[in-house]
């Protein structure tokens, strides 16, 4: 663990007890008393209509069940909460910040941890992370191969996933290689999104980690000089690759959003996206037909978990983990999970959750759903992220 540990806490790890729990005691009950009447300003992407019926959901469930008042600071990029608790603590606002609580991963959390913009650690001292997978969704405890250390707690997962009409695309390309195929089957039918799109970055991941004979040195901060050496493989695909592509690579979608249309439309044959569940919202929502199908590649994706942190400065501490706690909890997480609210995978293990809480994941097999799930693959080091992001633009950005 990453805490230090109190000497009740000690006793109960060595007797074998899950002290995330226990632990809480005297403290949560203290926790969830000053809690009470506190308003927490949860700064959160605000480009889905789902996730905000859900938020809303969710801040009437708390204001039930704990008096805490959520708030949702509607934001287009977590970049400028980061910008924003920076300038705070340079200002010495270190009591009374205007961010609560924020929905976060991968650079924004590097740059947060690494600059002591977070409060914690937390994650692993609220009741309901007891139902935490850590084994078999590591990345729960690891954000792009930085070690979280409980400065923030998983909220949703997320893997790269490709989706087509199986009219049109009757055997999928499972692989770059053999995406390169069909584009050469299929000339100006495919494309990604343009980074620093988090979709369209994410795809230049996978081209570099699926290139690459050795992954491990992606694991690692970058470094300058061997920068050029070790993404070779991903430059030379993507040359190959891109006059192939709608507008021969020449331009590229905004988003995942515009690709979707796109495909709606028939313009584009294949498109992304890094919930594995989106195709299946959309059919549900009569937005794509039921012949849409999702797949992810065989050899492995890209996959991460996103969190929930807290400011260091934050006016409402206490509210804000007792609304991470309610976060992480079977009733809201299945809510989260089921393809009617928002459809974003759990970050529990269903294995050891009750019978009654089990039960309420329970969905009935839709169309569009991934059926054979690939190995998740860890996200390289966030350092790669502006690394790769500033050569692509410098090779293809025009």
């Amino acid at each position: 663990m990453h805490h230090d540990l109190t000497r009740r806490q000690l006793l109960l790890a060595s007797a074998g007890l899950p002290f995330t729990a226990r632990a809480a005691g005297d403290e949560w009950a203290r926790i969830e008393r000053a809690a009470r009447g506190q308003t927490v300003y949860f700064n959160a992407w605000a480009g889905s209509e789902h996730i905000n019926a859900y938020l809303q959901w969710a801040a009437a469930e708390l204001a039930t069940r704990s008096g805490v008042k959520l708030e949702h600071v509607k934001i287009a990029d977590t970049a400028e909460v980061v910008k924003r608790v920076r300038a705070e603590k340079q200002a010495g606002r270190s009591r009374d910040g205007s961010v609560d609580t924020m929905w976060i991963n991968g650079e924004n959390f590097l740059a947060m941890k690494r600059d002591g913009l977070l409060f914690g650690p937390f994650a692993e001292m609220l009741p309901s992370y007891a139902g935490v997978d850590t084994i078999g969704k590591p990345t729960t405890r690891i954000d792009f191969s930085e070690p979280v250390a409980g400065m923030e707690a998983p909220w949703g997962m997320a893997q790269l996933t490709f989706y087509a009409d199986a009219r049109r695309v009757p055997q999928p390309p499972r692989s770059i290689a053999e995406l390169r195929e069909f584009a050469t089957r299929h000339p100006g039918r495919i494309s990604y999104p343009k980074p620093p799109n988090f979709h369209g970055t994410t795809f230049i991941k996978q081209v570099l980690l699926e290139a690459s004979t050795d992954r491990a040195p992606f694991y690692q901060p970058v470094v300058a000089e061997r920068f050029a050496a070790l993404t070779a493989p991903l430059w030379s695909t993507l040359d190959a690759l891109h006059p192939l592509m709608w507008r021969q690579g020449r331009q590229f979608p905004a988003s995942n959003a515009a690709m979707r249309q796109m495909l709606a439309d028939g313009e584009l044959l294949i498109t992304l996206t890094f919930n594995p569940n989106e195709a299946a919202n959309e059919i549900a929502a009569k937005r794509l037909p039921d012949s849409i199908v999702s797949w992810q590649p065989s050899a492995g994706s890209i996959g991460n978990t996103h969190f929930l942190a807290i400011a260091f400065n934050a006016r409402a501490k206490e509210g804000a983990q007792v609304m991470i706690d309610f976060m992480l909890s079977p009733l809201a997480q299945a809510r989260k999970a089921d393809i009617r609210h928002w459809g974003d995978p759990t970050v529990l293990a269903l294995d050891r959750l009750s019978a009654a809480d089990k039960a309420l994941f329970a969905q009935a097999a839709l169309p569009g759903v991934v059926t054979q799930p690939a190995p998740a693959w860890l996200e390289p080091h966030a350092s790669w992220v502006d690394a790769l992001e500033r050569e692509w633009l410098r090779r293809y950005g025009q």
